[in-house]
């Protein structure tokens, strides 16, 4: 699909991956409203990125505020191209010193990164299906995994739960989604440069680039983007997920 002219909704995209993909977009040619929480940078985002992005504050998991979101990228014309990137990660153990993890943590993570997916996907493949095919398709999804769905450390318990679960789910609502001519692709990226990961020392933020086998350095959320323009681009990807992770497979700790 030809990202140029087109209408594409970004979550998450107030920062990091989804900020680096709607700024991609832009310059593409298309149109971009950035979904992210009310408190998030959303507005000052959208004010950089020009005429050719707004602001949709949302919590993912709300159906209402998707809806309102997609009510605003309506307002642009046809959605066609859907990129999550929204979600969150806590590190804490099935049993820690303090007694075992509290299941509200557990829930809120697994409510953010696989529900809230979720919910925008099937809300946004809904508004989609009735578009009219442009070429051979109507739009596409991208989803966002991570590489702790296949090498989950201790203290992922609920990160890597949830990441596998948003793999797992890539295949079969492709399959799904070929009736309507919309592809669903999964990204699972390793460790990027990020909020999270620029919240951490220097040292820290070395070493995890370091165990990265080549390029040994914390991925660029500009390279993340651009895996998102291809696969929007290329329509014989479909039903995969792909590492974006130089290789790396993490040690359990």
């Amino acid at each position: 699909m030809n990202i140029e002219g087109k209408v594409a909704l970004v979550t998450g995209g107030a920062s990091g991956l989804g900020l680096a993909t709607a700024t991609q977009f832009v310059a593409a040619g298309a149109k971009v409203v950035l979904v992210d929480l009310s408190q998030s940078d959303g507005l000052q985002a959208a004010a950089i990125l020009g005429g050719g992005a707004r602001f949709a504050p949302a919590d993912v998991t709300s159906e209402g505020d998707i809806r309102a979101a997609i009510d605003v990228a309506q307002s642009f014309g046809d959605l066609r191209i859907v990129v999550n990137c929204a979600g969150v990660v806590i590190g804490k153990k099935l049993i820690g010193r303090s007694g075992p993890i509290p299941l509200q943590d557990f829930e809120r993570v697994v409510g953010i990164n696989l529900l809230g997916t979720v919910n925008v996907m099937r809300l946004a493949a809904e508004a989609i299906h009735c578009k009219p095919i442009d070429s051979e398709e109507r739009g596409v999804i991208v989803n966002t995994a991570s590489v702790a769905a296949f090498d989950g450390q201790i203290g992922q318990t609920a990160y890597a739960s949830s990441k596998a679960a948003v793999a797992g789910l890539t295949l079969p609502a492709a399959r799904e989604l070929a009736e309507s001519r919309i592809r669903v692709v999964a990204i699972a990226p390793g460790f990027f440069e990020t909020p999270m990961t620029t919240a951490m020392s220097e040292d820290v933020r070395s070493s995890l680039g370091a165990q990265v086998p080549h390029p040994s350095r914390l991925g660029r959320p500009a390279e993340f983007a651009a895996l998102v323009q291809h696969i929007v681009e290329n329509p014989m990807l479909n039903g995969e997920v792909i590492r974006l992770d130089g290789a790396i497979r993490m040690a359990p700790r």
